[in-house]
């Protein structure tokens, strides 16, 4: 992608699914990549993978002092972040009448006052030096909604709305875009579904498959490129036409 090489990037929720393939992809673009992650398993896991990797930070993106530092080192180690990848998220597969308070604070606070803590974090220092670009994860959930993942629809709509608000006011010197994935074969999502879940979900993707977490990452690539320098205030679904026409619940296969 063009403009790419030498760009100083973080990717939170950058040690595994999405975020690791994303890391991945930036690095060979050529870029310098710090990842944040709360998981000590994925951070050691992706240390040994990603090698070429600047950083690799402790962080909850729920607390703003922890995203405040390790932007801190992230800037010490790279000199700068030019690109934001806000990837950072959680789900838990429940019925709404069941959800408690815990549970949507926990959601809530991770998916979308995280996504604002870093943002904001992000933006401060891109305002600071002339030029940025923040790209938010959302979720076709939060376009449509999905039955058993209230909280995790409402976050990813709140990630869609404020998307759309920096876009406004961080203009002309921060492009500002989000995707919205459909269903991704990734840890999280493997976690959560069994095998016959999976072929149901399948079967009702025009495509027929789930999305790689590497075909998102190429999205992010172009969409943090010189090739998309016009590109901003968007969300773009990467669903495999699952929610186009309203078609989620109707499409087969068979």
């Amino acid at each position: 992608m063009r403009g790419l090489k030498g760009k100083n990037v973080v990717v939170t929720g950058g040690a595994s699914g999405i975020g690791q393939a994303t890391a991945t992809r930036f690095l060979e673009e050529g870029c310098k990549v710090c990842v944040f992650d709360r998981s000590a398993d994925a951070r050691s896991r992706v240390k040994t993978e990603l090698p070429e990797l600047s950083g690799i930070m402790d962080v909850d993106v729920s607390h703003l002092e922890q995203v405040q530092a390790a932007f801190a080192e992230a800037i010490e180690l790279m000199d700068s972040v030019d690109v934001l990848i806000n990837n950072a998220g959680i789900s838990i597969r429940h019925d709404f009448l069941d959800i408690t308070p815990e549970e949507w604070d926990e959601v809530l606070n991770v998916n979308l006052k995280g996504a604002f803590y870093v943002a904001q974090t992000a933006a401060r220092h891109m305002m600071s030096k002339g030029s940025g670009v923040i790209l938010n994860t959302a979720s076709t959930a939060g376009n449509i909604g999905y039955p058993h993942y209230a909280d995790y629809s409402a976050s990813k709509g709140g990630v869609i709305a404020l998307t759309l608000a920096m876009s406004l006011e961080l203009a002309p010197v921060i492009r500002v875009n989000a995707i919205s994935p459909g269903y991704v074969l990734t840890p999280m999502q493997r976690a959560e579904y069994t095998d016959e879940m999976l072929d149901a979900v399948n079967k009702k993707i025009p495509l027929g498959r789930h999305a790689k977490p590497e075909e998102l990452a190429a999205l992010f690539a172009f969409l943090a490129s010189e090739d998309a320098a016009f590109a901003t205030g968007q969300v773009y679904v990467m669903d495999g036409a699952e929610t186009t026409g309203g078609l989620c619940s109707q499409w087969s296969h068979d």
